[in-house]
């Protein structure tokens, strides 16, 4: 009998991980913040004028603890592109797709719901691809909107098997549509039309309802020519 050591209590081993578990969930936390902290001093200020020392002081910590969290400006530009891809995907991934108004309706109102971030986002990507520094992750984020356009797209095609829209590939329907979005976003930007444009609320919900209906069959005369000739070689 050892008399001399007390026996060592046995802790579970769920203590260290639950621990663990508390850290990283306060890291993520912490990162979140320096993100929408970033995110409102960019739309705000614009990111040129933004240093990573105004955004440790807007979240109340430390220059070096946004280090710990992000290599550098630009990594958070990164992240925050990404995280609006993500968003959009989550916004998809949700939806029900037997109503295509629906998801029309929220893939504008996502897009033009705020045309400070589109803009911002816009101006990001493109520093970012001139930098030329970051392929792999833009890369990335360019994939996981690729997986968007595609969820789309199998939506435009059953809309254009249905007989609601032009029978064109569904890229056409995607590319008008987005440019479209960007074309509203060009306005918001200028000042001359933020003047014109009184009652800017209601002009933008015009646009989106220019949106749901932009394509459909017989807008163009492009999907008819194909009809013809589709019924033309059934009958041969």
């Amino acid at each position: 009998m050892n008399w001399g050591i007390a026996a060592k209590p046995k802790i579970p081993e769920y203590f260290p991980r639950e621990k663990e578990s508390r850290k990283v969930r306060e890291f993520k936390r912490r990162e979140e913040e320096i993100l929408a902290s970033s995110l409102l001093l960019f739309k705000t200020h614009g990111e040129d004028k933004i240093t990573v020392e105004v955004i440790a002081d807007s979240v109340g910590i430390g220059k070096g603890t946004i280090y710990k969290h992000f290599k550098s400006k630009s990594d958070i530009y990164l992240r925050l592109l990404e995280n609006y891809e993500l968003d959009l995907r989550a916004l998809l991934d949700t939806e029900d797709f037997s109503d295509p108004e629906s998801i029309w309706r929220s893939y504008f109102g996502f897009r033009m719901g705020d045309p400070e971030q589109a803009i911002l986002f816009a101006r990001l990507e493109e520093k970012l691809v001139k930098d030329g520094q970051f392929h792999d992750v833009i890369k990335m984020i360019h994939d996981i909107r690729s997986a968007n356009m595609e969820i789309l797209a199998n939506l435009v095609d059953k809309r254009i098997d249905s007989g609601k829209l032009e029978q064109v590939p569904a890229y056409f329907h995607l590319s008008a549509s987005w440019a479209l979005v960007h074309g509203a976003l060009a306005l918001h930007q200028s000042d001359y039309f933020r003047n014109y444009i009184e009652d800017q609320e209601a002009f933008f919900e015009f646009l989106l309802q220019i949106g749901m209906r932009m394509g459909n069959r017989g807008q163009s005369g492009h999907g008819s020519d194909r009809l013809i000739e589709d019924d033309a070689k059934a009958d041969d």
